[in-house]
């Protein structure tokens, strides 16, 4: 009896249930409704609401205020969710969500740009969760938001807030980012999945290959970090995603620099977007409690630079960016075998899933060294503050240098960033403070500076596998300044090529060839040419060889190209080779033999000194005309025939001894051999025969025997005529092959 009792209990109380839900969403609706900010409104203007006044339902017909209120639980946002983030600690809201939620929870799209760290992933994740609740989406439903984020990182730390944030809700959710193996599991489940935290490159791949995966009923998409979702490089990914997505939806796009472009507005299908961003107006760009230097440190010193600011910070956490995955891996291999005194970790787009998460983890829990490319810059969130943000290498554009700092001085902390500037990308300087960054310029502190270029040469000899490494690490560095697009700022004809690979510990400057491929197409003079002018004396060579380049720079800078070619290596102005350290061993350079150019000749000298023409010792000198005589040149020519005939018979004999002795050699070692395999042979038998004794077994192994040739016995001392140790075998032996042998002679 009490078994029907108890499902009549369930049902009732999923029926109350159900009610409370539809009374709830009902009063949301109307509170919504009833607040509804004026589009173009920016909520961060009203006055605060104070956190005496009663939340929700007054009257009636009448509702709080929600617009300008500072606190969570006085938005009109489900129980559920204002439990989930009271139990995560999160209170007080800050200025972007402030701006944003009153728009976004009455259905609108929204541009949101705010600085790092400053919690837009809250701003997006309470309309997703709110728009779904009240919808009553169920598994059955499908897809109803899907969250796009540039990196896997990212995704996996908006996903955790979401589980945290949304537990109390009875939605699916599901985290697809590449670098996992679990394609086919995921597949299977993807179609029940009500909200999707994914890489454009992954979700599309589902678009793709999942049977049935369809998108039809979505609700809301969320662009985490859109400015870098909408670049180039994620272009055609995104292009092919949004083809398969409703335009009846809401669209939400967060990042620390906001986009404009009506074309990429277009793309997106927005309608009459509310663009909020929170900090335009303040004085800075970068979180206020950021400390911002810039230091001037010539490209072959910024190693050397790095690990005297680290030997300097060794209690710090400390991010290191550079420019590309090839150099991350060469510095961090570099400084790990240095042992500076403090953990390092390298982070960077190539990495397999598991390992990135794990560093990322390592990294959040203790003080180290994090050297990472840009993938760390966007949106990361590391639990403990980061120190320092060490910029070696310079950013693209202003909006990289504002991601890459913003992970310093998050939510309110306190942080400080360098940034290393080569001196020809000074110009950067300019940009940055034109965009409210308050960067300033300092000297450093050489006394202090601590030279690693030498232990870096040392390392590259001691572990060969390393000099690859650093060619790597220097071609893919000056490639990253090629295809840069702010040519006021990156320019390789004013780089120290030479330096800077022997700053790398390399012994000589790589081949770089995509560059030699681009010098390749310039058109070379047909008029004029230098080389054509040149003459016997060494050093006018040398000068109309610097006068070439010379005229060669010129011309390729006003076309933006490289001044290398095949086998050139750039002169710096007012530079010589007395700059280049006395550890690198310079590349000759080849010269183009030039067919018109004059011919050099021979001066021969006589006894007292005169010039002679180059073939008077072949002349009559009696006559004293200075004919040259036939008879002679010929005599000459038979000698020298001769002479090179004997030489070439003595190089033969020299050869053939050579072999002789190499085959001599051979065949002493094969001795030697089949000697020691006798008597490890002798060694086994009696091994053998002993064991045979005293286990009683009868079968034994006998020993081989060699027979000799007669010219190798007589060498052989204290063997007989058959080169057989008469005390190796036994008698029965020695008599059975006697006989043998006799039996031989007489057939």
């Amino acid at each position: 009896m009490r078994r029907p009792k108890s499902k009549k209990a369930k049902a009732f109380f999923r029926k109350q249930s159900r009610l409370s839900e539809v009374q709830e969403i009902e009063l949301l609706e109307s509170w919504i409704e009833s607040g509804k900010p004026d589009s173009g409104l920016n909520p961060l203007s009203i006055s605060p609401l104070p956190v005496d006044d009663p939340v929700g339902r007054i009257g009636e017909n009448s509702f709080s205020r929600y617009i300008g209120c500072e606190r969570f639980h006085q938005l009109p946002v489900s129980q559920k969710t204002k439990d989930g983030l009271r139990e995560a600690g999160f209170t007080t809201m800050s200025d972007i969500q402030r701006a944003s939620l009153p728009h976004s929870l009455c259905g609108r799209d929204i541009l949101g740009a705010a600085k790092t760290g400053s919690g837009k992933t809250l701003a997006f994740l309470i309309p997703v969760l709110e728009k779904l609740y009240r919808a009553r989406w169920g598994t059955e439903d499908g897809v109803g938001s899907i969250i796009i984020s540039p990196t896997r990182e990212l995704a996996g730390q908006t996903f955790e807030v979401l589980k945290t944030v949304g537990k109390h809700h009875g939605f699916s959710a599901g985290l697809l980012i590449g670098g996992r193996k679990d394609v086919d599991t995921e597949k299977e489940s993807v179609n029940d999945l009500n909200i999707l935290v994914c890489t454009p490159g992954r979700l599309l791949q589902h678009m793709d290959e999942t049977p049935n995966f369809e998108c039809s009923q979505l609700q809301v998409l969320v662009l985490d970090e859109a400015d870098r979702i909408l670049d180039v490089g994620f272009k055609k990914a995104l292009n092919a995603i949004i083809s398969q997505l409703p335009n009846q939806r809401q669209t939400l796009l967060f990042s620390a620099t906001q986009t404009k472009s009506i074309q990429d507005l277009a793309r997106l299908s927005l309608k009459d977007p509310e663009y909020l961003s929170v900090h335009e107006e303040s004085v800075a760009a970068t979180p206020d409690r950021l400390r911002q230097i810039a230091m001037i440190v010539p490209l072959d010193q910024k190693l050397d630079m790095l690990w005297s600011f680290i030997k300097a910070h060794l209690t710090s956490k400390i991010l290191v960016f550079l420019s590309s995955c090839k150099q991350v891996k060469f510095v961090f291999e570099a400084f790990k075998k240095l042992r500076p005194g403090i953990p390092l970790k390298c982070l960077y787009g190539r990495m397999k899933l598991e390992r990135r998460m794990g560093i990322y983890s390592q990294f959040c829990e203790q003080r180290s060294v994090l050297f990472s490319t840009d993938v760390a810059s966007r949106g990361l969130d590391f639990d403990k503050a980061v120190d320092w943000v060490v910029q070696v290498d310079c950013p693209e554009d202003v909006a990289t240098y504002i991601h890459r700092v913003g992970r310093a001085a998050r939510f309110g902390a306190s942080g400080q960033s360098v940034l290393f500037l080569a001196p020809s990308e000074i110009e950067m300087l300019a940009k940055l403070q034109a965009q409210k960054i308050p960067i300033h310029t300092i000297k450093a502190n050489t006394k202090r500076l601590q030279p690693v270029t030498g232990l870096l040469a040392a390392m590259l000899v001691k572990y060969p596998d390393m000099q690859y490494l650093a060619q790597r690490a220097f071609t893919t560095y000056l490639k990253s300044i090629y295809l840069q697009r702010d040519k006021e700022v990156f320019d390789v004809t004013k780089l120290p090529i030479e330096e800077f690979s022997a700053s790398l510990g390399l012994p000589m400057t790589p081949k770089i060839r995509f560059l030699n491929q681009k010098s390749k197409c310039r058109k070379e003079p047909s008029e004029g040419h230098p080389l054509q002018q040149q003459n016997d004396s060494e050093d006018e060579m040398v000068k109309i060889r610097k006068k070439k380049l010379d005229v060669s720079k010129s011309k390729e800078e006003v076309e933006d190209g490289f001044l290398l070619d095949k086998e050139e290596t750039p002169l710096e102005e007012g530079g010589n080779d007395a700059s280049i350290p006395a550890t690198r061993i310079l590349k000759k350079k080849k010269l183009k033999i030039n067919i018109h150019r004059p011919v050099g000749t021979r001066v021969v000298f006589d006894e007292e000194g005169n010039t002679l023409p180059p073939l008077a010792t072949l002349a009559d000198t009696n006559s004293g005309d200075g004919v040259l005589q036939l008879d002679k040149v010929k005599e000459r020519y038979e000698k020298m025939k001769e002479e090179m005939r004997r030489q070439d018979k003595e190089d033969k004999l020299l050869h053939r001894q050579r072999l002789r002795e190499k085959r001599i050699k051979e065949k002493m070692k094969l001795k030697r051999g089949r000697a020691e395999e006798e008597d490890d042979d002798v060694d086994d038998e009696d091994i053998t025969r002993s064991d045979g004794e005293e286990t009683g077994d009868k079968t034994t192994k006998r020993s081989k025997i060699y027979f000799d040739s007669d010219s190798d016995i007589e060498e052989k001392k204290g063997k007989n005529r058959l080169g057989i140790h008469a005390d190796s075998i036994s008698l029965a032996e020695q008599e059975a092959l006697a006989l043998k042998l006799l039996s031989s002679m007489h057939s």
